[in-house]
């Protein structure tokens, strides 16, 4: 995971510590390996605005330091410790949180293909094991989403309410609320057509769903692959509101830079890293960690 951004961070600490032998590390030092920095964050997919807010930040911690040749790679590593983690949001709550509510609803939201169903299957198990968990198939559009969202919950053992393909999604998910109240269910996890951002009709119907239910957690499902669009992506989302971020296919993703953007941009936290297709390879998110394996 990460591979390139690492690969990338690496280089950017050999070039300075070639330059450095001992002395007051100046800003004409730094900037042919800031601005190959630069490039290199870029083609990773880290957005420009969160490129210059660690070159800022580098710079401020660096320059003006004296430092030996042994010590270089250490100096270099902790400034961008500091810088990455800087960017990264920490989430201030858990998704265990919500079933407090009885019944909380958590929506599940983001673009075509982002892996919505599969991501809400997976949080379903995490819940499951200490939570009564009732599914939602509010995804009335797409061509077997009901039917896929059913196996999960065969798989899973939970119960799935339904109506047909091509029904209203916000009373789906009305009526699952309802059901929940009901029998005495301590969450509902609910689906929603996936959409593009830049469908205002699809966009505005996601935001009727919202006023009429209300859910307690909304959260963006993105796609890792899909580079620097997932940040264009989520920014569009922002109009009608999200809570927390979910990020997928990380496990495949080589240059990692649009996860680093995503928090930073949009204010909001990343609470899971998809790591593959199973139920149990779902991750979560700790910022920390994260900056350990960019610079491991």
């Amino acid at each position: 995971m990460f591979d390139k951004l690492k690969g990338s961070i690496k280089d950017f600490s050999d070039k300075v510590k070639e330059t450095v032998v001992e002395k007051e590390i100046k800003e004409e030092l730094l900037e042919d390996v800031l601005w190959n920095l630069e490039l290199e964050l870029m083609q990773n997919n880290v957005a420009q605005k969160v490129v210059d807010e660690i070159k800022k930040d580098l710079k401020d911690e660096l320059i003006g330091k004296t430092v030996g040749r042994t010590k270089v790679e250490k100096e270099i590593k902790n400034s961008l410790k500091k810088s990455i983690r800087k960017v990264l949001k920490t989430p201030e709550y858990s998704i265990e949180d919500f079933t407090d509510k009885k019944p909380g609803l958590v929506l599940f939201m983001g673009f075509n293909g982002s892996g919505k169903t599969t991501t809400l299957a997976k949080i379903a198990h995490r819940l499951k094991k200490n939570n009564k968990v009732l599914l939602a198939a509010g995804d009335t559009y797409r061509s077997a989403a009901i039917d896929q969202l059913e196996e999960h919950g065969n798989n899973l053992d939970l119960k799935v309410i339904k109506h047909d393909y091509g029904s209203d999604g916000a009373a789906v998910i009305y009526d699952a609320k309802e059901h929940a109240k009901k029998q005495g269910y301590d969450i509902v996890l609910a689906d929603t057509a996936g959409r593009s951002h830049s469908d205002k009709n699809l966009m505005e119907e996601l935001d009727k769903l919202c006023r009429v239910n209300s859910p307690d957690l909304k959260i963006l499902v993105v796609d890792a692959l899909s580079g620097n669009d997932v940040v264009e992506q989520a920014k569009k989302y922002t109009e009608i509101g999200f809570d927390g971020i979910v990020v997928t296919k990380v496990d495949v993703d080589k240059k990692g830079g649009a996860t680093l953007s995503l928090g930073y941009l949009t204010g909001r936290p990343i609470l899971f890293l998809g790591t593959g297709q199973g139920y149990e390879d779902l991750e979560e998110f700790d910022p920390d960690v994260m900056v350990e394996r960019l610079l491991s």
